[in-house]
């Protein structure tokens, strides 16, 4: 794959996209390739992985079909990042990396900002780590994460985190719809939810 991204650093893609359960034809999509460390947290479709696309002719996105107005459309692409509270920097990490193997953005301005914390990739999105008084209580929180307010985090395979979960020692519940999808919490008590694609 490394080959083909040094030969090929841009190429095109006409097909379709899927937008609110729409098909919404694509003359040309093109999509950057240049550094395989993106393409690495890029996300996979089937056997294509897609880093970051960077541009779309002539506005082939089109909403008006449900009345969107054009001239306000500031161009959503997608979550960049998740901000979590933490009490405790190096206990979080301890948790993010250790536990479920998020590694750190170091591209990410830690000493500019005015407090402690750590930028973690999860896929092409990050999670950044606030050392900040958390408002919330951490007592008192629902049970099953689901109930509460939580990041979902898309993984392949639910069992075999829920197999480092338990060699680990750290609580858990499993879907309540039956779907393969398991909720924890970290350290603060922040709710995860990580959901099997």
């Amino acid at each position: 794959m490394a080959s083909f991204l040094t030969s090929s650093p841009t190429f095109s893609l006409p097909n379709k996209i899927i937008y609110h359960s729409e098909k919404i034809p694509l003359t040309t999509l093109s999509v950057s390739t240049s550094s395989p460390s993106i393409v690495r947290r890029g996300r996979g479709y089937g056997k294509c992985s897609v880093s970051r696309v960077t541009s779309i002719e002539n506005d082939v996105i089109q909403k008006d079909a449900h009345g969107v107005d054009k001239k306000d459309d500031f161009g959503v692409v997608g979550m960049h990042h998740v901000g979590i509270l933490c009490e405790n920097l190096e206990r979080s990490l301890d948790f993010y990396q250790n536990i479920l193997g998020l590694e750190i953005n170091e591209a990410r301005p830690h000493d500019k900002l005015p407090y402690r914390g750590a930028w973690l990739w999860v896929g092409s999105e990050m999670i950044h780590l606030m050392e900040l008084p958390n408002p919330d209580p951490s007592t008192g929180r629902p049970e099953h994460g689901g109930r509460d307010r939580h990041t979902c985090i898309a993984i392949r395979d639910v069992s075999k985190l829920k197999d480092i979960l338990d060699r680990a020692g750290i609580p858990y519940t499993l879907s309540r719809s039956g779907r393969p999808a398991i909720f924890t919490r970290d350290p603060d008590t922040n709710a995860l939810e990580f959901t099997q694609v």
